[in-house]
Protein backbone atom coordinates (compact mmCIF):
# COMPACT_ATOMS: atom_id res chain seq x y z
CA UNK A 1 0.00 0.00 0.00
CA UNK A 2 2.89 2.28 1.01
CA UNK A 3 4.49 1.92 -2.83
CA UNK A 4 1.29 2.90 -3.84
CA UNK A 5 0.95 6.12 -1.84
CA UNK A 6 4.50 6.78 -3.32
CA UNK A 7 3.57 5.92 -6.89
CA UNK A 8 0.31 8.17 -7.02
CA UNK A 9 1.81 10.72 -5.14
CA UNK A 10 4.80 11.21 -7.54
CA UNK A 11 2.55 11.14 -10.86
CA UNK A 12 0.03 13.63 -9.19
CA UNK A 13 3.13 16.05 -8.98
CA UNK A 14 4.68 15.26 -12.33
CA UNK A 15 1.07 15.95 -13.90
CA UNK A 16 0.61 19.01 -12.18
CA UNK A 17 4.08 20.34 -11.94
CA UNK A 18 3.73 24.24 -12.84
CA UNK A 19 0.53 24.44 -10.14
CA UNK A 20 2.70 22.38 -7.46
CA UNK A 21 5.76 25.18 -8.56
CA UNK A 22 3.24 27.95 -8.47
CA UNK A 23 2.39 26.42 -4.95
CA UNK A 24 6.20 26.56 -3.63
CA UNK A 25 7.07 29.87 -4.67
CA UNK A 26 4.22 31.29 -2.38
CA UNK A 27 5.84 29.36 0.27
CA UNK A 28 9.18 30.59 -0.65
CA UNK A 29 7.73 34.08 -0.32
CA UNK A 30 5.69 33.37 2.75
CA UNK A 31 9.12 31.94 4.40
CA UNK A 32 11.34 34.85 3.29
CA UNK A 33 8.88 37.10 4.78
CA UNK A 34 8.79 35.22 8.65
CA UNK A 35 12.44 34.88 8.54
CA UNK A 36 13.79 38.27 7.09
CA UNK A 37 11.42 40.90 8.48
CA UNK A 38 11.81 39.77 11.88
CA UNK A 39 15.85 39.88 11.37
CA UNK A 40 14.90 43.68 9.98
CA UNK A 41 13.42 44.84 12.86
CA UNK A 42 15.73 43.11 14.97
CA UNK A 43 16.37 46.58 16.75
CA UNK A 44 13.27 47.10 18.17
CA UNK A 45 12.48 45.15 21.11
CA UNK A 46 9.50 42.67 20.96
CA UNK A 47 8.62 43.68 17.63
CA UNK A 48 10.58 41.15 15.69
CA UNK A 49 8.84 38.51 17.72
CA UNK A 50 5.63 40.02 16.90
CA UNK A 51 6.32 40.04 13.33
CA UNK A 52 7.31 36.22 14.20
CA UNK A 53 3.93 35.62 15.00
CA UNK A 54 2.40 37.06 11.97
CA UNK A 55 4.91 35.24 9.70
CA UNK A 56 3.52 32.03 11.76
CA UNK A 57 -0.12 33.12 11.03
CA UNK A 58 0.66 33.94 7.40
CA UNK A 59 2.32 30.65 6.58
CA UNK A 60 -0.61 28.41 8.12
CA UNK A 61 -3.29 30.61 6.27
CA UNK A 62 -1.26 29.75 3.04
CA UNK A 63 -0.86 25.83 4.35
CA UNK A 64 -5.10 25.75 4.24
CA UNK A 65 -4.98 27.34 0.95
CA UNK A 66 -2.82 24.64 -0.21
CA UNK A 67 -3.81 21.59 1.05
CA UNK A 68 -7.49 22.54 -0.04
CA UNK A 69 -5.41 22.80 -3.91
CA UNK A 70 -3.53 19.54 -3.38
CA UNK A 71 -6.67 17.66 -2.39
CA UNK A 72 -8.19 18.31 -5.50
CA UNK A 73 -4.84 17.06 -6.91
CA UNK A 74 -5.31 13.94 -4.78
CA UNK A 75 -8.84 13.09 -5.98
CA UNK A 76 -7.75 12.75 -9.67
CA UNK A 77 -9.01 16.67 -10.12
CA UNK A 78 -6.97 18.98 -12.44
CA UNK A 79 -6.68 22.20 -9.92
CA UNK A 80 -8.19 25.19 -10.82
CA UNK A 81 -5.67 28.33 -8.73
CA UNK A 82 -8.39 30.40 -9.11
CA UNK A 83 -10.12 28.41 -6.37
CA UNK A 84 -7.20 28.94 -3.98
CA UNK A 85 -8.93 32.18 -2.28
CA UNK A 86 -11.97 30.18 -1.72
CA UNK A 87 -9.83 27.93 -0.01
CA UNK A 88 -7.72 29.99 1.88
CA UNK A 89 -11.23 32.01 3.07
CA UNK A 90 -13.16 28.72 3.85
CA UNK A 91 -10.11 26.79 5.96
CA UNK A 92 -8.85 30.60 7.65
CA UNK A 93 -10.59 30.22 10.74
CA UNK A 94 -9.16 26.47 11.91
CA UNK A 95 -6.19 27.24 9.87
CA UNK A 96 -5.04 30.04 12.34
CA UNK A 97 -6.36 28.66 15.35
CA UNK A 98 -4.06 25.88 14.55
CA UNK A 99 -1.09 28.13 13.86
CA UNK A 100 -1.97 29.96 18.02
CA UNK A 101 -2.22 26.55 19.24
CA UNK A 102 1.56 25.29 17.50
CA UNK A 103 2.89 28.98 18.51
CA UNK A 104 1.77 28.40 22.16
CA UNK A 105 2.89 25.36 21.99
CA UNK A 106 6.60 26.31 20.79
CA UNK A 107 6.85 29.41 23.55
CA UNK A 108 6.33 26.48 26.13
CA UNK A 109 8.68 23.79 25.00
CA UNK A 110 11.46 26.83 24.52
CA UNK A 111 10.67 27.86 28.12
CA UNK A 112 10.24 24.61 29.90
CA UNK A 113 13.35 22.30 27.89
CA UNK A 114 15.91 24.76 29.43
CA UNK A 115 14.15 25.29 32.99
CA UNK A 116 14.48 20.91 33.04
CA UNK A 117 17.58 20.76 31.26
CA UNK A 118 19.18 22.64 34.02
CA UNK A 119 17.89 20.51 37.43
CA UNK A 120 20.02 18.21 38.45
CA UNK A 121 17.27 16.00 40.18
CA UNK A 122 16.25 12.85 38.02
CA UNK A 123 12.79 14.52 37.90
CA UNK A 124 14.48 16.96 35.62
CA UNK A 125 15.77 14.48 33.02
CA UNK A 126 12.32 12.63 33.44
CA UNK A 127 10.55 15.59 32.34
CA UNK A 128 12.90 16.31 29.75
CA UNK A 129 12.25 12.92 28.51
CA UNK A 130 8.36 13.61 28.55
CA UNK A 131 8.62 16.45 26.70
CA UNK A 132 10.69 15.12 24.29
CA UNK A 133 7.85 11.95 23.62
CA UNK A 134 5.15 14.56 23.26
CA UNK A 135 7.20 16.82 20.94
CA UNK A 136 7.44 13.87 18.75
CA UNK A 137 3.98 12.46 19.19
CA UNK A 138 2.48 16.07 18.24
CA UNK A 139 4.59 16.27 14.57
CA UNK A 140 3.79 12.51 13.99
CA UNK A 141 -0.45 13.43 14.22
CA UNK A 142 0.08 16.99 12.90
CA UNK A 143 0.53 15.68 9.62
CA UNK A 144 -2.93 14.55 8.81
CA UNK A 145 -4.02 18.39 10.57
CA UNK A 146 -4.27 20.02 7.01
CA UNK A 147 -5.78 17.16 4.88
CA UNK A 148 -8.40 16.62 7.90
CA UNK A 149 -9.28 20.25 7.17
CA UNK A 150 -9.65 20.35 3.76
CA UNK A 151 -10.93 16.57 3.59
CA UNK A 152 -13.12 16.00 6.01
CA UNK A 153 -13.78 18.71 8.59
CA UNK A 154 -13.24 22.01 9.11
CA UNK A 155 -14.12 22.03 13.37
CA UNK A 156 -10.74 22.33 15.26
CA UNK A 157 -11.73 19.76 17.76
CA UNK A 158 -12.54 17.40 15.28
CA UNK A 159 -9.17 17.77 13.72
CA UNK A 160 -7.44 17.54 16.61
CA UNK A 161 -8.95 14.26 17.80
CA UNK A 162 -9.00 12.50 14.62
CA UNK A 163 -5.31 13.23 14.18
CA UNK A 164 -4.60 11.90 16.76
CA UNK A 165 -6.91 8.74 16.49
CA UNK A 166 -5.57 8.62 12.93
CA UNK A 167 -1.63 8.28 14.77
CA UNK A 168 -2.75 5.53 17.08
CA UNK A 169 -4.41 3.51 14.79
CA UNK A 170 -1.71 3.81 11.99
CA UNK A 171 1.14 4.27 13.87
CA UNK A 172 3.88 2.44 11.06
CA UNK A 173 2.10 4.57 8.42
CA UNK A 174 2.47 7.26 10.03
CA UNK A 175 6.08 7.47 10.60
CA UNK A 176 6.09 6.52 7.27
CA UNK A 177 4.70 9.17 6.04
CA UNK A 178 6.86 11.29 8.17
CA UNK A 179 10.39 9.73 7.18
CA UNK A 180 9.12 10.55 3.10
CA UNK A 181 8.13 14.03 4.07
CA UNK A 182 11.81 14.48 5.39
CA UNK A 183 13.52 13.07 2.14
CA UNK A 184 11.02 14.81 0.24
CA UNK A 185 11.97 18.30 2.24
CA UNK A 186 15.88 17.63 1.72
CA UNK A 187 15.31 16.75 -2.03
CA UNK A 188 13.84 20.26 -2.38
CA UNK A 189 16.43 21.99 -0.98
CA UNK A 190 18.62 21.44 -4.09
CA UNK A 191 15.98 23.52 -5.52
CA UNK A 192 15.32 26.36 -3.22
CA UNK A 193 12.01 24.33 -1.94
CA UNK A 194 10.72 25.16 -5.44
CA UNK A 195 10.21 21.25 -6.22
CA UNK A 196 9.35 19.06 -5.41
CA UNK A 197 8.76 21.66 -2.37
CA UNK A 198 6.52 21.64 0.35
CA UNK A 199 3.36 21.33 -1.34
CA UNK A 200 4.63 17.79 -2.76
CA UNK A 201 4.38 17.39 0.96
CA UNK A 202 0.75 18.28 1.40
CA UNK A 203 0.07 16.32 -1.67
CA UNK A 204 1.84 13.28 0.32
CA UNK A 205 -0.53 13.49 3.19
CA UNK A 206 -3.35 14.28 1.12
CA UNK A 207 -3.05 11.66 -0.62
CA UNK A 208 -1.80 9.31 1.96
CA UNK A 209 -5.45 10.04 4.10
CA UNK A 210 -7.90 9.62 1.04
CA UNK A 211 -6.16 5.79 0.63
CA UNK A 212 -6.06 5.47 4.11
CA UNK A 213 -9.88 6.34 4.92
CA UNK A 214 -10.79 3.09 2.51
CA UNK A 215 -9.95 1.53 5.71
CA UNK A 216 -12.27 2.56 7.60
CA UNK A 217 -14.94 2.88 4.60
CA UNK A 218 -14.57 -1.09 4.54
CA UNK A 219 -14.25 -1.40 8.07
CA UNK A 220 -18.13 -0.31 8.78
CA UNK A 221 -19.35 -2.75 6.30
CA UNK A 222 -16.86 -5.31 7.75
CA UNK A 223 -15.99 -4.58 11.13
CA UNK A 224 -14.35 -7.62 12.26
CA UNK A 225 -11.82 -7.75 9.23
CA UNK A 226 -9.99 -5.51 11.11
CA UNK A 227 -6.69 -7.54 10.91
CA UNK A 228 -7.28 -8.71 7.56
CA UNK A 229 -7.80 -5.10 5.38
CA UNK A 230 -8.05 -6.19 1.22
CA UNK A 231 -5.82 -3.33 0.12
CA UNK A 232 -5.34 -4.41 -3.43
CA UNK A 233 -9.17 -4.76 -3.76
CA UNK A 234 -9.91 -1.12 -2.02
CA UNK A 235 -7.10 0.28 -3.75
CA UNK A 236 -8.06 -1.57 -7.35
CA UNK A 237 -9.75 1.77 -8.74
CA UNK A 238 -7.13 4.14 -7.89
CA UNK A 239 -4.63 1.91 -9.34
CA UNK A 240 -6.60 1.05 -12.68
CA UNK A 241 -6.39 5.50 -12.77
CA UNK A 242 -2.66 5.72 -12.16
CA UNK A 243 -2.27 3.08 -14.82
CA UNK A 244 1.16 1.24 -15.40
CA UNK A 245 3.68 3.79 -15.18
CA UNK A 246 7.43 4.02 -14.76
CA UNK A 247 9.71 6.47 -14.05
CA UNK A 248 11.88 4.63 -17.38
CA UNK A 249 8.67 5.37 -19.64
CA UNK A 250 8.85 9.04 -18.47
CA UNK A 251 12.26 9.66 -19.63
CA UNK A 252 12.05 7.40 -22.26
CA UNK A 253 8.30 6.73 -23.33
CA UNK A 254 9.65 5.01 -27.32
CA UNK A 255 11.36 2.32 -24.85
CA UNK A 256 7.26 0.96 -23.40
Amino acid sequence: MFGFLIKKTFFDMYDNLIAIALLNAGFILVLAFCFYLPWVLRAVPVVPFVALGFGFLLLFAYLGGVSGITREISDFQRPDMRTFASYLRSSLPSSLILALLNLVLLFLFRTAFPFYGHMDMLIGQIASSLLVWFLIIWILAFQYAFPLQSRLDRNIRKILKKMFLLLLDNPLFTLGLMLTSVFIFLLSALTALLLPGIATVLLLTNVGLRLRLYKYDYLEQHPDSRKQIPWDMLLSEDRERVGKRTLKGMIFPWKE
